[in-house]
């Protein structure tokens, strides 16, 4: 293996870590800010982070695997991407039974602080997005969506301040990030199972 392999894979590794790091911690805070204010919005991204935090983990245990072996683990990945949106599609059916609007300033602040360690966990991660097949792909894709998701959250914070105070606009904010989350998820199996189609069988 040459120098510069060496080298983009050492920064690969290192990129991982910290993002998987980083999105650990901020599920912890982003959770309990959402089970303080009822926000469903906060909620589909703080599970989202958790998973984004598993999908990083599972891809450095995958690194030094064969190439179709790193494609079945971004099967895998591909099934792990549609928990958010399970997740999300549960919690907005028990907010539609209380239909009660989150706290608008909680609810921007926390998707501010998500949209900054998504931004930077996506800077990190961009350089080696066509690095390690479908496994890098995941988890730029995860990183670049979650960064729009943020966007919307704190569009629904601000509209619940000021235009509309009640619980749809955060209603619908989480139902797009299940959408987003449904889509990235084709887009890692498909870019799967063409690694997977890719390599010959043994």
């Amino acid at each position: 293996m040459d120098q510069s392999a060496v080298s983009s894979d050492a920064g690969f590794r290192k990129a991982i870590r910290w993002v998987a790091a980083l999105n650990l911690a901020y599920f912890g805070l982003e959770f309990a800010v959402a089970l303080a204010i009822g926000s469903v919005s906060l909620f589909a991204d703080s599970v989202d982070f958790l998973e984004d935090a598993s999908v990083n983990l599972l891809i450095l245990l995958a690194l030094g695997w064969s190439a179709r072996a790193r494609a079945k683990v971004g099967m895998g990945l591909a099934a792990l991407l549609l928990a958010p949106g399970l997740a999300t599609l549960w919690t907005a059916w028990e907010k539609l039974q209380f239909p009660l609007a989150p706290a608008p300033l909680p609810l921007s602040l926390t998707g501010l602080g998500a949209l900054a360690i998504n931004l930077g966990c996506a800077m990190m991660l961009v350089r080696f997005r066509h690095h390690s097949g479908s496994l890098s792909r995941a988890a730029f894709l995860s990183a670049r969506n979650d960064a729009f998701a943020n966007l919307g959250i704190i569009a629904a914070g601000l509209l619940t301040a000021f235009v509309w105070p009640t619980p749809w606009p955060d209603l619908a904010v989480g139902l797009a990030i299940a959408l987003v989350n449904l889509d990235a998820a084709r887009e890692v199996w498909e870019a799967a199972r063409e690694e997977h189609r890719a390599q010959p069988h043994p």
